[in-house]
């Protein structure tokens, strides 16, 4: 069996900063530290697991960013992943979710996956779309929000439990090739191994230029940067705790939250 985890390398948001440029527009200002996306560890555990479970099974991950993103990939072959495949791209192309789906389409259709995992979406665009847009490219079955499998390797299925809105969930089979995102709390990410980390240095990733993939036309721009708009002020309520309080039930009131 032959399975493909999508991953993406995604800045530590708590370093973003906006400032103005020499044109008076906003700029957003490179970051010295990334890391592996968070919903995509668990895609990447969930592939090992498989692995583990069925045996005689390959796992090969794949990102598409600029060169900084190959570290996320070695950080996935750390923890136990075979192969990494790194498509060179500008972080606005790889942010771009129709662009970035035609490219690992182009590779997955070659190498004929049997499985394909992503994590249900990214931490910097949460668009949810590069999972389901890549299964339309490569026209196999999908389900996202994944946060159980099963697969009948002898029937060519997959069973997967989908979390779905107001805490509910849904049971269905996938005939293999299929696509899942998958959801945290389906696993918990193991950390890299220091044995794996070595093979994964010694042994490279291998690079593929997103230019030479011929996706077609761009479909995502970036129009601006700019902080979120401060639309309300807090409001500090003085006293004693008891004279808070009565003041809170008072506002509440007043604003139709409490009878």
């Amino acid at each position: 069996m032959k399975i493909l985890v999508c991953i993406k390398q995604v800045p530590e948001f708590e370093q973003i900063e906006i400032n103005e440029g020499p044109d008076g527009e906003a700029v957003f200002e490179e970051l010295t530290e990334y890391k592996m996306n968070r919903f995509d560890e668990y895609a990447v555990e969930a592939a090992i697991r498989i692995r583990e479970n069925l045996g005689s099974t390959s796992v090969d991950v794949l990102t598409a960013g600029p060169e900084r993103s190959a570290e996320a990939v070695k950080r996935a072959i750390g923890m136990g992943a075979d192969n990494g495949i790194h498509i060179k791209a500008d972080y606005a192309q790889a942010c771009d979710a129709m662009e970035t789906a035609r490219a690992i389409a182009a590779i997955a259709s070659k190498k004929s996956y049997d499985l394909i995992l992503t994590g249900v979406m990214s931490e910097d665009m949460m668009q949810f779309q590069v999972g389901p847009m890549l299964a339309a490219y490569l026209d196999i079955p999908w389900a996202s929000a994944v946060v159980r499998t099963e697969i009948d390797s002898e029937k060519s299925l997959i069973a997967v439990e989908q979390e779905l809105e107001g805490g509910k969930k849904a049971l269905i089979e996938l005939d293999l090739p299929a696509l899942i995102t998958i959801q945290t709390g389906i696993n918990i990410p193991r950390y890299p191994s220091l044995s794996n980390m070595l093979r994964a240095n010694k042994t490279g990733v291998s690079e593929i230029a997103m230019d030479t993939l011929q996706t077609g036309k761009e479909s995502f721009s970036v129009a601006g940067y700019a902080p979120p708009e401060k639309k309300r002020a807090g409001r500090v309520i003085d006293g004693t705790p008891e004279e808070k309080a009565k003041k809170l039930i008072h506002m509440l009131k007043q604003k139709s939250l409490l009878p």
